[in-house]
């Protein structure tokens, strides 16, 4: 028996903390799609899907699901930068499956860790939590997405990601400077170490070619 039209339209008055406990119960034994996923997010999918979607990205060097979960994030935060009011993705992306395990994971975790975010977030600096403001949150998802994909250095910018969604869903422009701030103290930290990396080395390779040319010809000899 099929169930009723509205059977999975969201409570707008819900928490979401109790969404994210609703979907992981609702979940069969294979989970849930994107699709699925979405359909019970209703008119409230831009900010609370990325809100959920980074739940399971704040467990300490979890490789699995923040790479799963990037590119629809960047996907929706795109569309919300675009000025879009609903959320679209590719067909292929939609049918791809979250687990029980994932949906359980993420509610136990919000309920344990996350009812401070869902008691202090309030409308407050509306400016920069919606119109212009909404769209810079967006920038700096993307921001911080792109650093949570990178194996094992996931925690820190979902944090920034929650706390920008966060914002967002509750007009809260307090969360959305805090997110930002953090998106880009980790983006600029990420960036800084391979670049620190790569002019090390040639700081060093023109101190040797200046002060020890001998060196490096015996160096160039041996290659």
């Amino acid at each position: 028996m099929s169930a009723p039209e509205d059977a999975y339209r969201d409570d707008p008055t819900a928490g979401f903390i109790a969404v994210t406990r609703r979907l992981a119960d609702d979940a069969g034994p294979d989970g849930l799609t994107v699709g699925e996923l979405l359909d019970r997010l209703d008119e409230r999918a831009f900010g609370l899907a990325i809100l959920i979607m980074s739940i399971p990205c704040l467990v300490p060097g979890l490789y699995g699901p923040p790479q799963i979960l990037g590119l629809p994030i960047i996907l929706f935060a795109g569309q919300m930068l675009l000025g879009r009011s609903e959320p679209w993705l590719p067909a292929g992306m939609l049918a791809r499956r979250v687990p029980k395990s994932w949906l359980t994971g993420m509610a136990t975790f919000a309920e344990k860790r996350m009812r401070w975010l869902e008691r202090i977030a309030r409308p407050r600096l509306t400016a920069f939590a919606s119109g212009a403001g909404e769209r810079l949150a967006a920038l700096m998802m993307i921001v911080a997405t792109l650093c949570i994909v990178i194996p094992f250095t996931n925690t820190v910018p979902s944090v920034a990601l929650a706390l920008l969604s966060a914002g967002v869903l509750q007009r809260d422009g307090l969360f959305v400077l805090g997110g930002s701030l953090v998106a880009l103290a980790w983006a600029a930290l990420v960036l800084a170490i391979p670049l620190g990396i790569l002019f090390g080395v040639g700081a060093i390779v023109t101190f040797a070619e200046q002060h020890m040319p001998w060196a490096v010809d015996l160096f160039s000899r041996t290659q």
